[in-house]
This record gives structure tokens, sequence and C-alpha cells, in this order.
């Protein structure tokens, strides 16, 4: 199991990464309509809808992701972050059971901003996007080997009972040690890129991003899980060996990347 999960991620790792610094942006933005795609069939599957329905869901989706190529991404990203930082948490506290349309819609307020983060993202330079995707995976990987190593008192047990409060603190750790060194590194006088330039502009507030991005990491983390769990699965999808589905992949993307798409608008003028 260990080995089909670490070749999985290993063609993954190749393929995006690839397609993220060799791509043309027509390239990027058919990987990044494809991954969007996707994620919704899956998200239809656990909304619990028959193929046909998750078929014109899909197609619903990537229509309105073209669509909003030209239309306001400021205001989607806006909104998106008002539901992951409003409406999640209250929907995990009260353990509210997900009814099929509406899960949906509130499929459409995660994917599209998140497909408009990646391209968003991808214009300011390749860089730019591995920098910040990279907070999210800081974010998992200490959590878990924090968690591993002295994971006691359960964050949210009836949602994901691998999930501690000591995880959470190696993420925060982890994260602090991570933008504190993209800092360092982006401050020097030789350094170069829309990242250098970007962290300079902004300063303290790039810790202090990283900080939330994390903790929304976490959040669309719980949220996905909760979804699963309400539709009664292990996984989102058996598209990637050892993993599951694309949604298990990118759980952490969905409620972080609008956030710093938003932070690079206002950070450029754009």
């Amino acid at each position: 199991m260990l080995r089909t999960r670490l070749l999985t991620a290993a063609v993954l790792l190749m393929v995006v990464g690839g397609c993220l610094f060799q791509a043309s942006e027509t390239l990027w933005n058919a990987l990044v309509a494809f991954i969007v795609g996707w994620a919704s069939w899956e998200w239809g599957g656990l909304a619990r809808q028959r193929v046909t329905v998750r078929v014109g869901y899909t197609l619903g989706v990537l229509g309105l992701m073209l669509w909003g190529e030209r239309g306001p991404q400021a205001i989607w990203m806006t909104a998106s972050l008002v539901f992951w930082l409003t409406m999640v948490p209250v929907w995990l506290k009260g353990r509210w059971q997900i009814h099929s349309w509406t899960l949906l819609l509130a499929g459409m307020v995660v994917l599209l901003p998140t497909g408009w983060s990646l391209i968003l993202l991808r214009r300011q330079g390749p860089e730019l996007v591995l920098a910040l995707m990279a907070v999210m995976w800081v974010s998992d990987t200490a959590a878990y080997f924090a968690g591993k190593a002295w994971g006691k008192h359960k964050l949210a047990p009836d949602i994901s009972p691998g999930k501690t409060w000591q995880g959470v603190m190696g993420a925060w750790v982890g994260v602090t040690v991570y933008a504190g060194w993209v800092w360092w590194t982006s401050v020097r006088p030789e350094a170069q890129g829309t990242m250098a330039g970007l962290i300079r502009h902004s300063g303290f507030i790039w810790l202090l991003l990283a900080w939330v991005l994390a903790a929304l990491g976490i959040l669309g983390d719980l949220f996905e899980s909760w979804i699963k769990r309400c539709a009664g699965v292990k996984d989102s999808g058996s598209g990637l060996p050892g993993h599951g589905g694309i949604l298990d992949r990118v759980d952490a993307l969905t409620s972080s990347l609008p956030l710093a798409a938003l932070w690079v608008m206002w950070a450029t003028g754009t």
C-alpha cells in the first residue's frame, strides 16, 4: 500500500510540477480545468447523485469556470473565503447533515475559486504557486509527525479521529519555520522573482498569511472528512491508487488558495 501511494505521489509530482514550470498557459489552464472537472465529478458522487446529474453538474461547473475567466473573480474568491470562515465552522460544529442539492451549490463556491486561483497565481510565476502550496504540504506533514509522536487530545473525533491538537501545534510550528525561511530568502539583496517582491511588499503580513492558510487547510480537510462521513464513504473516489480521489489530495487547497489569490491581487494591484 505504501509503495503504491509513493508511486502515485511521484507520478502526480512529475505531471503537475512539469506542467507548472514548463507548460504553456493554455496547457496549464487545460490541466486545471481537468482537475476541477474531476473534482466536480467526485463532488457529485459525494452528493449521492445519479450519473446523469453528475455529468451535468461537472459540465456546468466547467462552463462557469470558463465564463468566470472574463468575470469578477475577486467576488467569487471573497465569497469562498466568507464561506470557509463563517459557514463551514458552523456546519462542522453543528454536525449538520448535508442535503444533496445544498452540497452541490456549496461545491461551486469551493471548486470554482480553487480553479481560478491556480490560473491566476501561475500567471504571477510558477515559483509563487509552489511556495504557497508548500504551506499546506508543510502543515500537513508537520501535523502528521507531531500527531504520531505526541497526539493525545483529539481535534474532532466525530469527524476525523486521527487529527489531534498536538498535530495542529506541530503544523503551526512547521509553517512558522517555513514562512520564516521563505521571508529570509526573499529579503536578501540577490533574491529575484515575483515571490521575493511580494514578500518585501507584504512584510509581516506574509507570516500572518501563512498561519491563516494553514488553519484554512485544516478546515478544508475536516470539511471533506465530514462530507465523506455523511456520504458513508472512506475516499472521495478511486482514481488515485493509494490516495483515493482527487478531492482527497486537494481538500486543503480548496479552502486556502482563494485567500492566497486575494493576497496576490491586493499586493500586485490586479
